[in-house]
């Protein structure tokens, strides 16, 4: 059995390490010692992003002085003499640098963004252009603000509405990147969440990895919900991770772009605001651990929660039956207190933040009236600068409080985060570790071939069966038979590859040539045809050789009633238990295999219709292990297998086998 996975305390650099497995993977195949590369491509990315922009603005630039070139020294000059200082300095040698090396970075390293891998970063290329550019044009309104303040104080009217003519043109430059940034992030969002979900989805199929990571005993796997973790988190994950990471970079160059406009309006100002927001945003950092916690768990309960309403409704009939009712109900609601209970607590704490938060935010106010009065009383300072300051600050300011702002979404993102690196752990622990009873050793053979084999229970604690040979041929048959407990179930489970014995060899049909029939068959979510022809494709057989089928298990009233065999209806539900083991029949049928392990698989038809689909195999000179307690069963099988229990067995020719009552 699989061991129960820790949940493990989480510091930074583990949780960053956490980041790195779940989102490196879309953008760069990963392995434990690229994570250099990994970082590589995005500094690459962001030089590439650099000397673009640097170039693209330069030539509009020029455009723009050749075309309108008294406008453009009027509006622009300070722009073109900042691109003349860069291009004729330094400055454009480094940038111009840079740009060639993340170039031929990705150049180099192009054989690793094969199959689609480099449509995420050219994605992210674009966005972050907008980002720039979004960031370069609030950085011209802030000087337009001052402009157009110190022309309304001064009542120069041909200032103020030149300059309040270039703020509108600005807005609506700015609005459709804004608009266009939005819906590439979403857009990339999306795609990173599917190619995620697939990703969770191969992987969680595949080696049975599902059937390990769901035991029959809860206690043995810390991976509650899997269907949560691949749905709701892979969403949340992409979501928030996109967006925390394009608001960090956007912090980032709005801080670039204006902490040095406001220390050339006044340094005791930046200051003040620097100290001011690391004291703020350090409280909160501590104060938010428990909410951190609490987010985790919050995930876990909605998920218990909703499962167990799902759980209702996919045994409706069986609670109704047994009039359950009250005991559903009981148990609903003690996983609905949990979710009350631990939210009770978030409420709580995110009052408490909200309050430190808003504090933080009031008290920064109060700075820039604080430490500029004194200038503007002193007339030292126009009423246009402090205007421009003030917009600046508050720019600033949202930079550097980015983690207040956003504290509960980091508290949300670091559960999402651990709930989905935890589950993605768990399937890689499955692929790489040993798990002795659920790991496949069984070897193909043209039969059934049991060898020396021991069953046990999956924790080890009982022996089963012991030291059991057994071979089925094609064409022969074998019905087990024994008391509840032991081991009937847990023997069939070997032969099909889902246990492993401690000892001796297991040997079993090609892939294809067996197929596993269990009391209660399994209905997918598909429409008749894709359960008559689970698991083929349904396009191997027409629609009447499906409905010759169903009649030949005796089961024409289902045509009758469902001419369409395309319909999709909720089977689990509507068909009876006697008409599902039927269509199971009817699906081996169509699968046509060698060898067929049937677990009670008629227990729920009558003796007169058992009798009927047992020759309609015998016919077909079809292999046989069966699970049976009928007396009439008998007669289908060459042999008996009878389990005593405490590791007891015998073998017996079907003829001289007596059955007695268990």
């Amino acid at each position: 059995m699989p061991q129960a996975i820790p949940v493990r305390k989480n510091g930074i650099l583990e949780q960053l390490n956490k980041l790195r497995k779940l989102t490196q993977p879309y953008f760069l195949p990963y392995t434990s010692n690229n994570g250099w590369l990994f970082l590589l491509l995005l500094g690459s990315l962001f030089f590439c992003v650099a000397g673009i922009v640097l170039c693209l603005l330069s030539l509009l630039m020029n455009l723009s002085g050749a075309w309108l070139p008294e406008t453009t020294e009027q509006y622009l000059g300070g722009i073109k003499r900042y691109l003349f200082v860069i291009w004729n300095g330094k400055w454009g040698i480094v940038i111009m640098s840079l740009f060639i090396f993340g170039t031929t970075n990705f150049i180099t390293f192009r054989n690793q963004l094969r199959h689609k891998r480099w449509v995420p970063w050219l994605f992210l290329g674009v966005i972050i252009v907008m980002l720039l550019s979004v960031n370069g044009i609030n950085a011209g309104i802030s000087f337009l603000v001052r402009d157009i303040t110190d022309a309304l104080i001064n009542t120069d009217r041909n200032e103020t509405y030149r300059n309040l003519l270039i703020l509108g043109a600005c807005f609506i430059v700015a609005l459709p990147i804004r608009s266009l940034q939005f819906y590439l992030s979403a857009k990339l969002q999306l795609m990173w969440r599917e190619w995620l979900s697939n990703n969770l989805i191969q992987n969680y199929l595949s080696d049975r990895t599902y059937y390990i990571l769901n035991p029959n005993d809860e206690s043995e796997t810390d991976v509650d919900n899997p269907d949560q973790r691949i749905t709701e988190d892979a969403r949340d994950f992409t979501s928030q991770t996109l967006d925390l990471s394009l608001n960090i970079f956007d912090s980032i160059l709005t801080f670039s772009i204006n902490i040095g406009i406001l220390i050339s309006i006044s340094r005791s100002l930046t200051l003040a605001l620097i100290i001011y927001a690391s004291i703020i945003s350090t409280l909160l950092i501590l104060a938010s651990k428990k909410l951190f916690k609490l987010n985790f768990a919050q995930l876990k309960y909605e998920a218990n929660f909703r499962y167990g309403l799902v759980h209702i409704r996919n045994n409706a009939e069986s609670i109704a039956f047994y009039s359950g009712e009250k005991q559903e109900s009981q148990e609903v609601n003690n996983r609905l207190d949990s979710v009350v209970k631990n939210f009770n607590l978030l409420i709580t704490w995110e009052a408490l933040l909200r309050v430190l938060q808003r504090s933080g935010i009031y008290g920064s106010v109060f700075i820039p009236f604080i430490i500029l009065a004194g200038p503007i009383l002193s007339g030292d300072m126009s009423y246009g600068s402090f205007s421009q300051a003030n917009l600046n600050y508050n720019l600033l300011e949202g930079s550097l409080f980015f983690i207040i702002y956003k504290i509960e979404a980091l508290a949300r993102f670091s559960a999402s985060i651990g709930r989905l690196e935890g589950f993605q752990s768990s399937i890689n622990e499955v692929k790489t570790s040993k798990f002795n009873q659920f790991r496949n050793n069984v070897k193909s053979k043209d039969s059934i071939l049991l060898k020396n084999i021991n069953v046990k229970t999956p924790d080890n604690s009982k022996l089963l069966v012991e030291n059991l040979n057994l071979s089925v041929d094609n064409g022969e048959s074998v019905l087990v038979v024994g008391p509840s407990g032991c081991g009937k179930t847990s023997l069939l489970r070997v032969i099909s590859g889902l246990w492993n014995s401690d000892s001796g060899e297991v040997f079993s049909p090609y892939r294809g040539e067996l197929l596993f029939i269990p009391q209660k068959p399994y209905m997918n979510l598909g429409s008749l045809k894709e359960q008559l022809c689970y698991p083929l494709d349904t396009n191997r057989f027409s629609d009447e050789h499906l409905q010759a089928v169903l009649s030949k298990v005796e089961l024409k009233n289902l045509v009758e009633r469902y001419p369409d065999l395309d319909v999709k209806q909720d089977w689990q539900r509507i068909l009876s238990q006697g008409e599902q083991q039927r269509l199971a029949f009817a699906r081996l049928l169509l699968n046509s295999p060698k060898f067929v392990i049937l677990d009670e698989a008629t227990s729920a038809l009558d003796i007169k219709t058992e009798h009927y689909l047992y020759n309609l195999l015998k016919e077909r000179e079809i292999a046989l292990v069966s699970v049976g307690h009928r007396p009439t069963l008998k007669e289908f099988h060459d042999s008996v297998l009878e389990l005593k229990g405490e590791g007891k067995w015998s073998l017996i020719p079907s003829d001289k086998f007596t059955f007695t009552s268990y």
